[in-house]
Order: C-alpha cells, then sequence, then structure tokens
C-alpha cells in the first residue's frame, strides 16, 4: 500500500468523514442583578428588607444553600465527596460514571475550595461624625464550590458548578459531541465513537444536521431543566422578583474532524501538516484565517508553537485570547479546534444569543486553516476568504 506523501493528497482522497461541531462550552450562570455592588444593595434593603447594608443579611441563605445540598444527596444517596488538592476531576468523574447506570440523574456531587469573587462588608467611618457604618464592596477569597455531576437524556455527561457564597454564581460545563451521541442514540442512527468525536455514522448528513440543531434555546433549556430539580440558592419570591439565573460564554470551542481511510498514513501525514505550516502563526497568515485585519495595535504574541505531549504532536495558533490547535487524533482523523477564551476578540459580546456569530467565526476559523501555502484544499465545500476586512462589532 502507498502511503501518501502531501497533505493536498490526504485531504482530497481520504478523508471519508467531516464532521463541524460546537466541542466542549464553558459557560457562565449568574443573576445579572447581582453582578454589581448596587445591586446587591438593592436586593438586601429594599427586596429583602434589612435595615442594614451588610453581607451578614445574606448569611441564612448561605445556610439554607448548603444544608439543602447535604439534604438532597442523603436523601437520594448520592455521594457527597470532597476532591483532593491536585486531583484531576474529569478523569475521577469518568471513573464514576462507570458505576452509574440511569438514564439521566445526579452521578456524584464534588466539593471543593476554590478562589472567586464575593461579597464583603469592610467598616467605613463617617469624616464628619466619626462614626463607622457597614459597606460592601467586591472580594476574592477561597470558598466551597459543589460540583453537580450529572448525566442527562438529551445532553449526556455535564457538571454545574455552584459557589456556596452570595451571589452564588455558578458554571455549566457540556460537551457538544457527547450531546451529539445522545442524539444518535435517540434517533437510532448507528456510529461509531471517537475519545471525544465521532469516528463513523450510516447517515453523515443527519449527522452534520444533529451539530448544526445545538443551539442556544437548548442550551438554556438545559439549564433551567436542572435548576428546578436540584438545590436552589434563591427562594421563589425572589425569582419571582426577577433574580433568576442566565447564561454567558466563557469558553467555547468549536470543532472540524476529518477521518482518514488509511489510519497508517496519519502520523506521517501529521507531520507533513506541521511542516507545511510552521509560518501559519504570523500575522498575514493569521489575519486570513480570522478574516481579521491585524495591525501593529493588535494584541499578541503572533507564533506557531508545536507541542509534544508524550509522543503525539500538535500544533497551535495564537490570536488575540483565542487559540488553535490542531492534531492527528488517536491515530484515525485529524482534528482541528478553535478555542474562544475572550467573545470581546471578535467585538462580540459574551451573552449566549451571541453563539451563532461565534460559531460562524469559529467554523469558518477550523476551514480556512487549511490554506496551506496559500492553497485552499476542496474538501466538501468551497474555501475562499475575505481578504483584509477590518475588524467591526458583528
Amino acid at each position: 500500500m502507498s502511503v501518501p506523501q502531501t497533505v493536498a493528497e490526504v485531504l482530497s482522497k481520504h478523508v471519508v468523514l467531516e464532521v463541524e461541531s460546537i466541542d466542549r462550552m464553558y459557560l457562565n450562570v449568574y443573576v445579572p442583578q447581582l453582578q454589581a455592588v448596587e445591586g446587591t444593595l438593592k436586593f438586601i434593603r429594599i427586596h429583602r428588607g434589612h435595615k442594614v447594608a451588610s453581607t451578614r443579611m445574606v448569611e441564612p441563605i448561605t445556610r439554607e444553600f448548603v444544608g439543602s445540598i447535604e439534604r438532597f444527596a442523603k436523601d437520594n444517596q448520592i455521594p457527597l465527596i470532597p476532591f483532593e488538592k491536585g486531583q484531576r476531576k474529569d478523569d475521577f468523574a469518568k471513573q464514576q460514571r462507570k458505576n452509574f447506570h440511569k438514564r439521566e440523574g445526579v452521578v456524584f456531587i464534588g466539593k471543593a475550595q476554590e478562589k472567586c469573587t464575593v461579597y464583603r462588608t469592610e467598616k467605613r467611618r463617617n469624616p464628619k461624625t466619626k462614626r463607622t457604618y457597614p459597606w460592601i464592596v467586591k472580594s476574592t477569597t477561597l470558598v466551597n464550590h459543589y460540583y453537580f455531576y450529572c448525566i442527562d437524556e438529551d445532553f449526556g455527561p455535564f457538571f454545574l458548578k455552584f459557589c456556596s457564597y452570595f451571589p452564588y454564581n455558578a458554571k455549566l460545563c457540556l460537551n457538544g459531541h457527547e450531546y451529539l451521541k445522545q442524539q444518535l442514540e435517540q434517533k437510532g442512527i448507528t456510529y461509531q465513537a471517537l475519545e471525544n468525536g465521532i469516528l463513523s455514522c450510516e447517515d453523515p448528513q443527519a449527522l452534520q444536521a444533529l451539530c448544526d440543531r445545538l443551539s442556544e434555546e437548548k442550551i438554556d433549556a438545559l439549564l433551567h431543566k436542572w435548576l428546578r430539580r436540584l438545590p436552589h440558592p434563591f427562594a421563589p419570591r425572589d425569582r419571582q422578583a426577577g433574580y433568576r439565573y442566565q447564561l454567558s460564554i466563557l469558553q467555547l470551542e468549536l470543532s472540524l474532524t476529518q477521518v482518514l481511510d488509511q489510519p497508517v498514513s496519519g502520523r506521517i501525514f501529521f507531520e507533513d501538516v506541521i511542516r507545511e505550516n510552521l509560518d501559519i502563526g504570523r500575522p498575514k497568515q493569521v489575519q486570513l484565517i480570522f478574516d481579521r485585519w491585524v495591525t501593529k495595535a493588535t494584541p499578541g504574541p503572533f507564533r506557531t508553537r508545536v507541542i509534544t505531549d508524550g509522543v503525539i504532536p500538535s500544533l497551535h495558533i495564537d490570536y488575540k485570547g483565542t487559540r488553535i490547535k490542531q492534531y492527528h487524533k488517536e491515530g484515525r482523523a485529524l482534528r482541528t479546534e478553535t478555542t474562544i477564551n475572550n467573545t470581546y476578540d471578535f467585538y462580540i459580546g459574551k451573552n449566549l444569543r451571541n453563539l451563532p456569530a461565534l460559531r460562524r467565526i469559529g467554523i469558518q476559523a477550523n476551514r480556512r486553516l487549511r490554506i496551506i501555502k496559500g492553497r485552499p484544499f476542496e474538501v466538501g465545500f468551497e474555501c475562499q476568504p475575505k481578504l483584509y476586512r477590518r475588524e467591526h462589532p458583528l
């Protein structure tokens, strides 16, 4: 069997499945009115009716919230497990899921001390009367966080992490490929899985259509479905007054997976990719990938890095806070991942409703990275970037 010698030959002749999908999403879960000191004062003084503007007034909420988590774990026989310092939470959760055989539910609750932004009360002195009074300020401290590791019948594994201290911000972490696997199983479509992806599928068109249907509405519905089931820090009267959780995008990964028909050629192929892309991190190349005008004022650095984890090399390209990673996945596929760590890099807000615009940017960046030495590869679609478009709000 002859081994393909060029990237162009492999991409044009040996890709048997191509999947574009949301990969991992890490989202902020927060109550908008409580993210500023003024909103917190309003919550304590006006909504809750306390005369003193002090975080001591919300301590009963904290005690009740922590108590409700412990009761929830005990009543439902859910393990409440403290994480050890330095422990890899994802690896531990993976082991715990092996012993969970329900279609849906909470696998376990993890507990860890982590630093976060909270409110605290400090004493201030009136310069005229010399009398002291309490004042609320933002601060950072170590507090307990509770990780609810769950399995959803539509989304598969995910976790929801709550800070146990006011204003009880949370994080939601989900995986688009796990969502995809759940949807394929529900529809009876036969597929073969990669560790974090799809290796083969009897209906590739239906597969891609399912990827495209993962929307902000479905993600928001997932959050509120589980907020109704899990212990909630805010009472019904708080929620009726508008103190409800919303979502914003903290980190978004978008992936392009190209499965090869000849696994034996994959390592040689990827080494060829690295050689041909060593200059791809330069400003003039980065502006092609992201379709953005790069100037001296654009935050850098601009670079290409080849990182080896064990014996597996990966190619890394940076643009502001955004990262592109390309590597040979499990000896079977070329995986390209664009990770957006700051949506403002593209003049787009963090609210979840901006997911479609961010999705387009990530998918287009993955496609354009295949422009090697200035030539687009035709692999199922046309790849023709517009050159030198200035950055502007989308």
